[in-house]
């Protein structure tokens, strides 16, 4: 993914985290949602017309159309007001293709420390269809502070790392990222019991 959309993707999450937490209308998020879900449609067309037919950089750019399409359709789904059953089904779509690229970035790219951050990924989409998709709505505080807590550490940190020159990717810091992601996961679960959340919102991610 572009470091400079994964920077925006990681805002959009925290923001939806909150939002599902209760503490941000979801007409208020539906502005950011739309900005960076715009963001991750745009970039991946350019980056595919300036392909020209190369096959590992349409791969690359077309991990970018989820986070785009999820985007708009939260943004869109929060300003009209729409059921959330479609975004989460859609959300199902979305966590398996999250799996097949955590599988390319692990075995095809050599690059295990974006594995894990696409697991990531799959997870929290697959929270969203359990919450917005099958109605499960007992797991929303959970989903948001999972969602909030991940939101830096699997975009804005490597996000700033690629900027930088200074992304690392080998097994041991794959290790690394998959322990701190399991501990946020922990937390999350932990935070759900302690903090109550102030409504539940019907629209997520």
């Amino acid at each position: 993914m572009g470091n400079v959309g994964l920077l925006y993707v990681g805002a959009a999450l925290m923001i939806n985290g909150l939002m599902l937490l209760g503490r941000i209308p979801p007409r208020s998020a539906a502005v950011l949602n739309l900005f960076v879900g715009a963001l991750q449609c745009v970039t991946p067309t350019v980056l595919i017309i300036q392909a020209g037919g190369n096959p590992d950089a349409i791969l690359a750019a077309s991990g970018l159309y989820l986070f785009g399409f999820t985007y708009l359709y939260v943004g869109i789904a929060n300003l009209a007001g729409l059921e959330p059953e479609g975004i989460g089904w859609f959300s199902l779509f979305v966590a398996g293709a999250a799996v097949v690229f955590a599988g390319i970035a692990f075995r095809r790219d050599g690059d295990p420390v974006f594995g894990v951050i696409w697991l990531s990924w799959a997870l929290l989409w697959t929270l969203f269809f359990l919450v917005l998709g099958l109605g499960m709505d007992r797991l929303t505080r959970f989903t948001g502070w999972t969602v909030l807590l991940l939101s830096q550490p699997t975009c804005t940190v490597p996000a700033f790392l690629g900027l930088t020159g200074a992304y690392r990717s080998d097994g041991g810091t794959a290790l690394l990222a998959a322990a701190i992601a399991v501990a946020l996961v922990a937390a999350a679960l932990f935070l759900q019991k302690t903090h109550p959340e102030k409504r539940s919102p019907h629209a997520t991610r």
